[in-house]
């Protein structure tokens, strides 16, 4: 394994960012923070590249913020951008998460700014901030009551509590569960599928989707048309259209 923090791959449309910190359970730092940061900004600025996938080293997602550099004045956060520049400001293209043993505290928070999360059974999912007379302000206090009812919400944050992969995507947060060993493998296979379709498609629908929640119904007609009129006039519709009438695959050009 390589003595790099953070891995970052591509498998054809696809890259994988995987925290390579497994001595420490995947704890996040500066470092982490910056390099993951630096990874989801190619993701973005690729042509090559429509989907990205995190993941941890070693049958670890992320125990969350590393104590001990936070103890020495270090921040996982990217100012402006949220931790390890993904939660606040999350990528335009889709992020998938793919979790095995834990995701923790900020490693929680991580999976809460993808798009979507595969975990193995063996997976569990906790923001045990309070336990430590911290708050979960890098997501999950935030964003956990958008996303799952308000009850459970709570109860996760105030006990501090974890839970299964097969709790989580009872309650909404995971989207797949498989064996252990499996997740990285399930979240790659969700990634060829969406790196198929027409990526200026894909992104005007993240944008749509994450962001509606924030306007008013009126609005978000207005919104939706603003976002999704240069996609419905780019060269990639008129090939999705004619790709469709001579029953072959499309090719896109992102443009």
């Amino acid at each position: 394994m390589s003595d790099d923090v953070v891995l970052v791959q591509r498998r054809g449309a696809v890259q994988v960012i995987t925290i390579n910190r497994p001595q420490v359970k995947n704890a996040l730092d500066a470092a982490v923070a910056k390099a993951v940061a630096a990874a989801v900004d190619e993701l973005d600025e690729s042509n090559e590249l429509r989907v990205g996938v995190i993941t941890g080293a070693g049958g670890t997602f992320s125990a969350g913020m590393d104590l001990k550099a936070f103890l020495r004045g270090e921040s996982p956060a990217i100012e402006g951008r949220g931790l390890c520049g993904i939660t606040q400001t999350p990528p335009r293209k889709p992020l998938i998460a793919a979790v095995e043993g834990w995701a923790l505290a900020g490693g929680f928070e991580l999976t809460l700014a993808a798009d979507l999360v595969v975990a193995a059974r063996t997976a569990k999912f906790g923001v045990p901030e309070v336990a430590r007379s911290l708050v979960a302000r890098a997501g999950a206090a935030l964003l956990l009551t958008r996303r799952i009812p308000q009850a459970i919400a709570l109860e996760l944050l105030l006990t501090g509590a974890p839970i299964t992969a097969e709790r989580a995507a009872e309650v909404g947060l995971v989207n797949r569960v498989t064996e252990e060993g499996g997740a990285l493998a399930a979240a790659l296979e969700f990634a060829e599928r969406i790196a198929a379709n027409g990526p200026l498609a894909v992104a005007a629908t993240k944008e749509i989707a994450r962001s509606s929640a924030d306007w008013t119904l009126a609005e978000g007609w207005d919104r939706q048309v603003e976002i999704s009129q240069p996609v419905f006039t780019s060269e990639d519709a008129t090939e999705g259209a004619t790709a469709f009438a001579e029953k072959r695959k499309p090719v896109w050009k992102g443009r």
